[in-house]
């Protein structure tokens, strides 16, 4: 895949940023305060890289989440990441979420479920905390139980998960199961 480096690039959110590596993405950063504060945290995490222009892999994904945040419903799944920085637990909690796709939500008790223990519910949801890939890993499509949004780590927290998740199309009645009306009897 190439070299490594850190980008920038603008959204209809805002500045995001991405750090990559030879075996994919290593990071995500979705708008914050400023560009600025973006490239901030991304050199904090990543001190040896560098802001440079992306190879040709990395440009389609920036292409693709930048679609996305415009509404596209662009497909995020073929993007590669590295995991290297992750435990197990958390790559396949990443992975499952990945397979969630835009419009839809789940829980994260069934998401645990998908995982094989409804009882890890809240080591999802603190895997999804950590997330490094937001957006790429659509964590934002992960939903607490009885009717609740759950957390969101980015910044803006909650009121950035639901603009994502509407701007997914999955805040309608219809779609989102949080709201949804019970069958007729």
């Amino acid at each position: 895949m190439g070299d490594s480096g850190l980008a920038k690039f603008e959204t209809q959110l805002g500045t995001c940023g991405l750090a990559w590596g030879p075996a994919g993405l290593l990071a995500v950063r979705l708008p914050g305060s400023s560009g600025a504060a973006v490239t901030d945290r991304l050199r904090r995490r990543f001190p040896k890289l560098e802001a440079g222009s992306p190879p040709p892999w990395v440009t389609q994904a920036i292409d693709s989440m930048t679609s996305h945040l415009a509404g596209a419903h662009a497909d995020l799944s073929g993007i590669p990441l590295d995991f290297s920085g992750v435990a197990p637990f958390e790559a396949s909690v990443y992975r499952e979420a990945r397979l969630i796709p835009p419009g839809s939500t789940v829980t994260y008790g069934a998401l645990a479920s998908r995982l094989g223990d409804r009882n890890l519910a809240r080591a999802v949801g603190q895997a999804l905390g950590r997330n490094p890939w937001p957006i790429v890993v659509p964590c934002h499509r992960i939903t607490a139980a009885d009717g609740r949004t759950g957390g969101f780590s980015a910044p803006g927290g909650a009121a950035t998960k639901l603009k994502l998740l509407d701007l997914e199309g999955a805040l309608g009645a219809e779609t989102l199961p949080l709201f949804a009306m019970p069958p007729p009897a």
